[in-house]
Order: structure tokens, then sequence, then C-alpha cells
């Protein structure tokens, strides 16, 4: 059986890395989808932060291949297979529901997080490099994804301003972030990811400058470097 979940773990990350290419592509929530057009969200970060995926992808797949080939039966491994598995058969799924609806994209992202995040802290402490960084780096993006999307969905529907939008989802990622650097204090990668989001976000609120936006974002950057250097030497190993 740990074998098949292994099989199951490569296959699910294939198909999430091909979904880009075998679905009609994404380039984010068109300002039209939504009840008020969203046009150049604060909430959202530049475009060019969104290669990060890239990235993800090519290690998420290696990671797995090394998993099912090095690592299939380490119960380091196997304990994470299962959300994992799960959050990237949604995610192979999220291009066409965002395609057609925000809402149910942002309710299926929200998914992806929570078994991802699981996926994470179940993980082993062992094979950093094909484990723990390929599924931090996931989880990381998709902490400030998910909040992105929540943003964007509250100011779409009217339910709060772009700007307080923008400032809630900012404090939301930082909150979560944070309780997953006191679970999981040896994965770095996870913050990094999330420093780039935030990277992102202030690159969008530049010009025209947004100084709450920048502020909350340069403060997030700061808090989360403080947060991974009083993780313990020994713990990042």
């Amino acid at each position: 059986m740990h074998k098949v979940k292994a099989i199951f773990a490569l296959v699910a990350a294939i198909l999430f890395a091909m979904s880009p290419v075998y679905i009609s592509g994404f380039n984010g929530f068109s300002a039209g989808q939504f009840p008020i057009p969203q046009d150049t969200p604060p909430v959202q970060p530049a475009g060019y932060a969104f290669s990060i995926w890239g990235l993800i992808y090519i290690w998420l797949l290696a990671g797995a291949l090394f998993g099912l080939i090095n690592r299939y039966d380490d119960p380091a491994w196997d304990a994470m297979r299962w959300p994992y598995i799960v959050s990237l058969v949604l995610g192979s799924a999220w291009i066409p529901v965002a395609n057609i609806s925000p809402a149910w994209a942002t309710a299926l992202i929200w998914l992806m997080w929570g078994t991802a995040a699981l996926a994470l802290i179940r993980a082993g402490t062992r094979d950093r490099i094909w484990l723990r960084t390929p599924i931090a780096l996931y989880t990381g993006w998709l902490t400030a994804a998910s909040c992105v999307a929540l943003g964007l969905l509250l100011a779409g529907y009217g339910v709060l301003s772009q700007p307080t939008a923008a400032l809630l989802m900012i404090a939301l990622a930082l909150a979560l972030s944070a309780a997953m650097l006191a679970l999981r204090p040896d994965t770095p990668e996870f913050a990094a990811a999330v420093v780039w989001a935030l990277v992102g976000i202030a690159v969008t609120n530049a010009d025209p400058v947004n100084w709450p936006v920048l502020a909350l974002s340069g403060a997030g950057v700061v808090a989360l470097a403080l947060l991974v250097l009083r993780g313990r030497p020994d713990r990042l190993s």
C-alpha cells in the first residue's frame, strides 16, 4: 500500500504540473468576473511573482519521484502523502474552476491550502531538499494565494473596500504564516514563499503609492524573517 500511495503522489504531482498545459490558460481573475470590477486590486501581487509556480511545479515533481524511488516505505514520507495527494488533485482542477467562478475557485484554493498545510505538518524531518522544501514552498505560496483570492472576492462583491480587503488579507496571511512557523520552525522555505508574495504586493502598491499596504507588507517581511531566525539551528538542518 505504501508504494501505491507513492505512485499516487507522483501521478498527482504530474497532473498538477501539467494543468496549465492541458487546460486553457489562466492569467488571473478578470475584472469583469466580479459584480464590482477589480481593476488593479491592491491585494494582488505583481504579475512577475506568479513565476514561482514554475519552481513549485518542478520541485514537487522531483520530490514525488525521489519519494517513489527511494522512500516509498518511509514513515516520514508516508504520513504526509494522503493530504499531499488530495491537495494536488484539487489543484489540477483549479484553473478551469477559476475560469468559471471566482467564488468556487476561492473555496477550492482554501481546501488546497488546508490539505497542503496538513501535509507539511506531517512531513518528516529528513530529506529536506526532496520532502520539506517543495511542500513548504507550495504551502507558503498557497497561504498568500488563498488570502489574495478571498480579498478579491470580498472587494468584488462589495463586502469590503479594496484597501480594507488588502490590509485584512495580508494580516490573515501573516497570522497563518506565524502559526505554521510555530508548528514547523524548520521550514524557512515556507516563509520565503510568503515573503515573495508580500514583495509582489508591495510592487503592485508602489505606483501609485499605497502607504498602508506598503507598510504592512514591509512589516510582514521583517516579522517573518525574525520568526525564521528564532528557529533553532538544529531544527533547520
